[in-house]
């Protein structure tokens, strides 16, 4: 008995032996993640295929010409988040990161407002800001993760929270840290600096990013400097400013889509009705599932609106709304990392004093390590390559 009990564990352990064996040899065993669920390469490209994509840009195109970039790698990775609710989703993005192996600094770099799926990081399409703005940075040396938010790529099956602080914050860190997971785990070096950035709706989300990491992740997170282009800081004084406009407003189809999305994370339930006139809320209530608002409506925000909508701001009736828009913010804090904002002084979309606001807010708080830097007659969209150059001087000046 005691003879066949050894053989019999004798060949238990052989079997289990060369199980493992073959596994080792015919399969990759994945490491266990916290956040990380899996990761996609969707390509490889070489400095010359990127500054090719800037060839007609006659601002950023004779930067390119004089300075090395590096061959890198794109990959789609999925990650666990959370909700605005607070249950754990998928969510999704792009991490573009140098060939060579040696040690970058990692940015974190949210996309402004798209109402196309195809504009998402995670797709890498020509039309998106991860295929020039994000590749081009990580030319320059830099790991870049780039969330796609909820809404888009493995949760476009979501409403997209379009401007709520609290959760393009969190989907943003825990993109960084399933890049960091990624990282560790596929040989790409990352060094002690932590960048963050973003324009338009990535520039709210880098301030509200740069925020919660500050406030809530300190013993995890270390940020280095933070670059926001022409965020919407101040909610509360936008929307006062909206309502008291008697003129038509190009992107009031924008501001709707906010007003929608807090009336939706926020519990508030109310109806178009509530909002704006007929029969502009019948048509919104009807119309179908888009990303964004997109039903044409009149763009003086008298003409659109309810009197008593109009009122409830202006005159502070409406608690319930204005709380939502003061829980979204981000203006007066008192970050500890350098931050440098970018505006032009002329923008249509997002007005400049939300900036203003934030720099006169910040330095009030003792704020010494703040900067606006304002782009002279620069619109929305005109600001851009501005913006970028400025990211790229910038984050260069903190180079190790």
């Amino acid at each position: 008995m005691k003879i066949s009990s050894k053989l019999h564990y004798l060949s238990l352990l052989l079997v289990i032996f060369f199980v493992s064996c073959n596994r080792k040899n015919d399969e990759q065993v994945t490491p266990s993640f916290q956040y990380l669920v899996e990761s996609t390469q969707l390509g490889e490209f070489d400095a010359n295929s990127i500054k090719a994509r800037y060839a007609n840009d006659p601002t950023i195109s004779p930067f390119l010409a004089i300075l090395p970039l590096n061959t890198v790698r794109v990959y789609r990775i999925v990650y666990k988040t959370t909700d605005v609710s607070g249950n754990e989703i998928n969510a999704s993005g792009a991490l573009i990161f140098p060939a060579e192996n040696k040690p970058y600094a990692l940015i974190s770099y949210q996309h402004g407002t798209i109402i196309a799926e195809s504009e998402a990081p995670s797709n890498y399409q020509p039309n998106s800001e991860a295929y020039d703005a994000g590749t081009l940075l990580s030319g320059v040396g830099y790991v870049v993760a780039m969330p796609d938010y909820i809404g888009y790529g493995s949760s476009k099956d979501l409403e997209h929270p379009y401007e709520h602080a609290a959760s393009l914050a969190s989907t943003s860190r825990d993109m960084i840290r399933a890049a960091r997971e990624f990282c560790s785990a596929n040989g790409v070096t990352l060094n002690n600096q932590l960048f963050l950035t973003g324009y338009s709706e990535g520039g709210y989300a880098t301030m509200a990013l740069h925020k919660l990491l500050e406030e809530q992740h300190r013993d995890e997170f270390t940020v280095t400097a933070s670059a926001p282009g022409a965020g919407a800081y101040n909610k509360t004084g936008f929307a006062q400013d909206v309502v008291s406009r008697n003129e038509n407003l190009e992107f009031i189809n924008a501001y709707l889509w906010v007003l929608d999305t807090y009336n939706k994370v926020y519990g508030l339930n109310r109806p178009f009705s509530a909002f704006v006139n007929e029969p502009y809320a019948t048509q919104l209530t009807n119309a179908a599932p888009t990303i964004g608002i997109q039903t044409i409506v009149p763009q003086n925000p008298q003409v659109l609106f309810m009197q008593s909508f109009l009122d409830g701001i202006k005159n502070g009736t409406d608690t319930e709304l204005l709380n939502a828009l003061k829980d979204n913010d981000i203006y007066n804090w008192t970050p500890q990392a350098p931050i440098r904002m970018f505006h032009g002084t002329a923008d249509n979309f997002v007005p400049f004093f939300n900036s203003q606001n934030a720099l006169d807010a910040m330095r009030a708080n003792g704020v010494s390590q703040v900067e606006l830097v304002p782009i002279n007659g620069g619109n929305h969209f005109t600001s851009i390559a501005s913006f970028t150059l400025g990211v790229f001087e910038y984050f260069g000046s903190f180079a190790q």
